[in-house]
């Protein structure tokens, strides 16, 4: 057997897979953000340490004296600071907290960081969060002996050992991503040293042993190993299968994503296109990101009343984009714009627009959105002859099809199942444990592909020109 933990920000999930990858038992755990300030996200570390031991403890009555491997998932980005005695010094603060984008802007001009790292220093990465602590709080900046991501400091409580793994690493603005190790340079341009950062292993490595007191609480073996694992993303993409050039996927969850794995390293910062190291040796990825995917469906349904589901169930066939456009920037928005400033809107309504208009215009905005991401990964080089849909909004036939024809690219759906961050760390366990290689990390069965619809290629296209001419009018009046 293996275990998968997935560290989210809303919650904990573990997953107990056998040998055939066949799910045994799941179990989740609720986790809460503090916004003290406005654009402040953090959470307590001993709080993940919690929801990990409540987890581990539903899964314990399924037996786990079998279980050969760990392997962990969880948000990027989160500066988590231990003193030299590993004690916590502050609250983690998390990948969607704002506070450093007046340092992020100012590191961002240095062009060592785009070189190196191979991607824009955004305000949630790592680094610039670093740099307002030593601004803002130097008393806990002088005692900071590790910086570690939040899924390593899980790790440090299984095994105690202070490891990261490259696809994590990746999203800190301190990897040199093409070389796959710290960059010196990055680092001493914080103030900080390679002494402060973790050891680095690929996500299929090992990265330590169960520690044995928790491995007796539980009814594990001694021998148990953790593996590196990878960032949420990362984990994601091993867990559906997009490890090899070529394979992608959509996620259509609270934020949308954009995902394309690579064999080589082809970084373009200025596309706003993240280009991390993926969580097997020798592969990269790269994302696009948007940040209100269904979060705009949910918005709008809770506008007029309706739940999201029943909104999109009343649409019928795919039509044409109508006349009302909306821009999906509730909170800002990362590719292509590097904007966090700019905000949504709706235009063009008019007498005639009634709620399915309005549904399908809030798609359609998230759909062009996604449009954006293709268009700057493909701008990088990167094509995409096939995407796998997952996450919650991938349950609307009528999405996927506007994001296979706005896209021109075949939508597949995956069979019912659960192929996210928790399941690809079990993946990735096995690899760990096994020493078994991409081979692990299949592809899922298909249960249906959506085409591109001909006749509506063109409209689709023509949308999103109306689009994009509204995004540069909103740049300048939010």
């Amino acid at each position: 057997m293996y275990i998968g933990l997935d560290l989210g920000t809303s919650g904990l999930k573990a997953v107990l897979i056998d040998d055939r990858q066949q799910v045994l038992a799941e179990a989740t755990a609720p986790l809460n953000v503090s916004r003290p300030h406005e654009g402040w996200s953090e959470q307590a570390p001993a709080d993940w340490i919690a929801a990990a031991e409540a987890v581990l403890d539903r899964l314990a009555p399924h037996g786990l004296g079998q279980v050969q491997g760990i392997g962990l998932s969880g948000h990027m980005h989160g500066a988590t600071l231990l003193d030299a005695a590993d004690g916590v010094l502050r609250p983690c603060i998390l990948w969607n907290d704002t506070r450093s984008h007046a340092e992020a802007a100012e590191m961002d001009e240095d062009p060592l960081f785009r070189r190196v790292t191979g991607n824009i220093v955004f305000p949630g990465f790592t680094a610039p969060k670093l740099l307002w602590v030593q601004r803002h709080e130097p008393g806990v900046w002088a005692k900071v002996a590790k910086v570690l991501l939040p899924k390593d400091y899980l790790r440090l409580w299984l095994t105690g050992e202070h490891v990261a793994e490259m696809s994590d690493a990746a999203g800190t603005s301190w990897l040199d991503t093409g070389a796959r190790d710290w960059s010196d340079d990055c680092l001493a341009a914080t103030g900080l040293t390679r002494a402060q950062m973790p050891r680095l292993v690929e996500g299929s490595q090992v990265s330590g042993t169960l520690r044995s007191a928790l491995a007796s609480r539980w009814g594990l073996s001694s021998a148990v190993v953790v593996a590196g694992g990878g960032g949420d993303n990362a984990a994601s993409g091993v867990g559906v299968g997009v490890v090899r050039a070529g394979d992608a996927f959509v996620s259509l969850g609270t934020s949308g994503v954009l995902f394309a794995a690579n064999d080589g390293y082809q970084p373009d910062a200025a596309t706003a296109v993240h280009t991390f190291c993926h969580a097997l040796p020798g592969t990269w990825h790269q994302m696009g990101v948007i940040l209100s995917a269904t979060d705009s469906l949910n918005w709008y349904a809770g506008l007029v009343g309706q739940s999201a589901a029943a909104l999109t169930g009343e649409l019928g066939a795919l039509q044409a984009p109508g006349k009302a456009l909306f821009m999906p920037y509730l909170g800002g928005e990362r590719t292509p714009l590097n904007n966090a400033a700019i905000r949504g809107a709706f235009l063009g309504l008019e007498h005639a627009t009634d709620r399915a208009a309005g549904t399908r215009a809030v798609l359609e905005g998230v759909t062009f959105a996604i449009r954006d991401c293709r268009d700057a990964l493909a701008a990088t080089g990167t094509q995409l002859q096939r995407l796998l849909a997952v996450g919650g909004g991938s349950r609307s036939d009528y999405w996927l099809a506007a994001i296979a024809t706005a896209l021109d690219c075949p939508v597949q759906v995956p069979v019912a199942g659960d192929f996210g961050g928790a399941f690809g760390a079990a993946r990735l366990a096995i690899m760990a444990a096994t020493g078994a290689g991409a081979s692990v990390a299949s592809l899922p069965a298909i249960a249906r592909t959506i085409d591109p619809d001909r006749r509506l290629v063109a409209s689709f296209s023509e949308g999103h020109g109306r689009y994009r001419a509204a995004q540069t009018l909103l740049k300048d009046i939010t």
